[in-house]
């Protein structure tokens, strides 16, 4: 049997939005919204929280412990070798990939990707290629050989930091399966890179019976209700910080 391990990465230090992981949301800090909802995937063995080997992300290493989760502590901008490094540690077959700024994940969509990639036999699979579900639900899973193998091609700075990207960049050079929405929510922002994200989930999950956790479809149909969280102009927009620095590299700028 393959073993699935989880790995949510998470650290205090963010440009937009520091110490947004320890955040409050609703009487508990984001990241264990995070910890909870992917806990409750029945694909899952394991649920790891990678974190940075900096002092002020002991916090965030306590937090993961006190509600169950796995550590591993490596790396602050080599995300990619952080998660190596937690693969290996945690005796990972395949990773699925999850971002600490994804309070509302839906573990029903984890238990559908992780199975689409193994009846697959894919390398890689994910819902991003193209995305077709809001931002704040994306998801990756990846056999721990094609971590590996991207930890060895994968040389440019923002590669490493955006741990697959040079994979979606050459999606050609792996067996990919992608995980279609039956409607394009692709332009529903419902992740926390700014404190106005986090009002928009405080208010969604306030206005939801929080037993059992509000799954996509809950939230959508409220989200799509009131008009107020509708407006999300001059936010940031998706991969919009991974775009510049692909961009710069393109043109020589940085590495």
């Amino acid at each position: 049997m393959m073993r699935n391990v989880a790995i949510i990465q998470a650290r205090i230090g963010s440009t937009r939005f520091p110490a947004k992981v320890l955040a409050d949301l609703c009487g508990k800090p984001m990241l264990v919204h995070v910890i909870e909802r992917v806990a409750l995937a029945e694909t899952l063995d394991a649920v790891v929280v990678a974190t940075t080997t900096e002092p002020e992300d002991d916090a965030v290493a306590d937090l993961a412990i006190a509600y169950g989760a796995g550590v591993t502590r490596g790396s602050v901008d080599d995300v990619l070798s952080r998660y190596v490094l937690a693969a290996r540690e945690h005796d990972a077959d395949v990773v699925v990939r999850v971002t600490s700024d994804s309070p509302l994940v839906d573990p029903e969509l984890v238990d559908r990707l992780v199975r689409m990639r193994a009846s697959t036999d894919a390398d890689y699979a994910s819902n991003e290629l193209p995305p077709t579900y809001p931002q704040g639900y994306d998801l990756e899973a990846l056999t721990t050989d094609c971590l590996q193998r991207l930890d060895v091609e994968s040389v440019l700075g923002f590669h490493r930091e955006h741990v697959t990207a040079r994979l979606r960049e050459h999606p050609d050079e792996y067996r990919v399966a992608n995980m279609v929405s039956e409607r394009d929510l692709s332009g529903i922002r419902l992740t926390v890179d700014v404190p106005a994200d986090l009002e928009r989930v405080r208010a969604i999950l306030t206005a939801l019976p929080p037993q059992p956790p509000p799954n996509l479809a809950a939230v959508v149909a409220y989200f799509e209700s009131d008009a107020t969280l509708q407006d999300q102009s001059g936010l940031p927009s998706r991969d919009e910080r991974y775009r510049a620095q692909r961009d710069r590299a393109l043109r020589g700028d940085a590495q």
